[in-house]
C-alpha cells in the first residue's frame, strides 16, 4: 500500500516538473526570437542594447514597447549614433518619409514637395515644382493664351471640356533647362452641346419628312376626286338608259 502511494506521488511530481520545464523552454524560445542580434534583451521589451553598427528601433504597441536591432532605420525615422547605443529617432517634420535630423526632411511622402527641409503641398512664390522638389531662382515670363475648349479633341457635343495654357521661362540658361521646366495649368470650360453640322443634318432630315408628307397629300386628293367622278358618271348613265314610262 505504501509503495503504491509512493509511486503515485512520484508520478504526479514528475508530471508537474515536466510541465514547468516545457513552459520555461517555450518562454526561452520566445525570448530568443525577440532578441535576435541584441547585446542585451528583455523578455517583455525585446532588445535593450544593440551591437556597434546596428540601430535600436523601439516600436510602440499601445502601452507596450518592443525593441529590435536594425541595419537601417525604417521610413519616417533617422539614425542617431551615440556613445552607448545608436537609436532610430522619429522625424518631426509632417509628411516626411526620410529625414536627416528630426526637423530637416530629405524626402517627402507622395503628393508633397520638398523645399528647405520641409514638405509642402504647393511650392512658394518664386519657385517652381521639379520632380519631388521646389526649385528657386527661375525667372518666369507671362502666361500664354488658353487653348481652345475641347473634350476628347472635339469642340462640341458635350456640356463641359477643358483648356490649358503654358508659362515659359523669360530667360533659360543651360543649367535651367532641366531644373526649371515650363509651367502649365488646366481649367474647365463650357462647350456647345450641339454641333453645327449635326444641327444642319437634323434640320435637313426634318424638312425632308415635311416635303414627303406634302407630296403624298395631292395624290390622295386626286384619287378621291377620280372615284367621286366615276360614281357620278355611273349614276348619270343609269338615268339616261332608263326606259320611258318607268317609275
Amino acid at each position: 500500500m505504501h509503495l503504491r502511494l509512493l509511486a503515485f506521488f512520484t508520478l504526479i511530481n514528475s508530471t508537474v516538473m515536466l510541465s514547468q520545464t516545457s513552459r520555461k523552454l517555450s518562454a526561452s524560445r520566445d525570448v530568443t526570437e525577440d532578441c535576435k542580434g541584441c547585446l542585451e534583451c528583455s523578455g517583455d521589451n525585446g532588445c535593450l542594447k544593440c551591437p556597434e553598427k546596428l540601430f535600436l528601433f523601439i516600436r510602440r504597441e499601445g502601452m507596450r514597447q518592443q525593441g529590435s536591432c536594425l541595419h537601417a532605420c525604417p521610413a519616417g525615422h533617422f539614425g542617431l549614433r551615440g556613445q552607448d547605443v545608436n537609436r532610430c529617432i522619429k522625424c518631426k517634420t509632417p509628411n516626411c518619409e526620410r529625414c536627416f535630423s528630426k526637423d530637416f526632411c530629405m524626402k517627402c511622402k507622395v503628393g508633397f514637395l520638398l523645399f528647405k527641409g520641409k514638405c509642402l503641398s504647393d511650392c512658394p512664390e518664386g519657385t517652381v515644382p521639379h520632380l519631388t522638389d521646389c526649385v528657386e531662382g527661375c525667372e518666369l515670363g507671362f502666361w500664354g493664351e488658353w487653348s481652345p475648349c475641347s473634350h476628347n479633341e472635339r469642340s462640341c457635343g458635350q456640356r463641359w471640356g477643358s483648356q490649358s495654357r503654358d508659362r515659359e521661362l523669360s530667360r533659360r540658361g543651360p543649367d535651367e533647362a532641366t531644373a526649371c521646366p515650363p509651367q502649365s495649368e488646366t481649367r474647365r470650360c463650357r462647350l456647345k452641346k450641339r454641333c453645327p453640322g449635326a444641327e444642319k443634318r437634323k434640320n435637313e432630315k426634318k424638312n425632308g419628312r415635311k416635303k414627303g408628307r406634302k407630296q403624298r397629300k395631292p395624290q390622295v386628293t386626286a384619287t378621291v376626286t377620280a372615284q367621286a367622278s366615276a360614281t357620278v358618271t355611273k349614276r348619270a348613265g343609269a338615268v339616261v338608259t332608263e326606259p320611258p314610262g318607268g317609275t
